[in-house]
């Protein structure tokens, strides 16, 4: 259950962020369930490369099997990195739809 947790705590914070993102820019929203599907997938690849671009890289894997990675330290970093994730991923799906859209 360890091992899920940060995964669990990406997917609710990146779907938070595409929401976030999709009700301030209306016209990048993709509905509130693409908003959310598109923000899970973001906060997942975002929470992935703030654990290891952002969190100290090599020391990071180094330490990964050595702590449970339930720290207040890394599951903030999840948090953050799962939100801003999600907000990135929606805003460019959103970008993207909206130019086909227009050809």
């Amino acid at each position: 259950m360890e091992a899920l947790l940060p995964i669990i705590i990406q997917l609710i914070s990146g779907g938070v962020g595409g929401n976030i993102v999709g009700g301030l820019l209306k016209n990048l929203s993709l509905g509130t369930t693409g908003n959310t599907v598109a923000g899970g997938i973001g906060g997942l690849v975002g929470g992935y490369l703030t654990q290891f671009l952002g969190a100290g890289g090599a020391e990071v894997v180094a330490n990964a099997a050595a702590s449970s990675g339930l720290d207040i330290g890394s599951i903030i970093g999840q948090i953050a990195g799962g939100g801003v994730g999600g907000i990135i991923l929606t805003a460019i799906v959103g970008f993207i739809k909206n130019s086909m859209a227009k050809a």
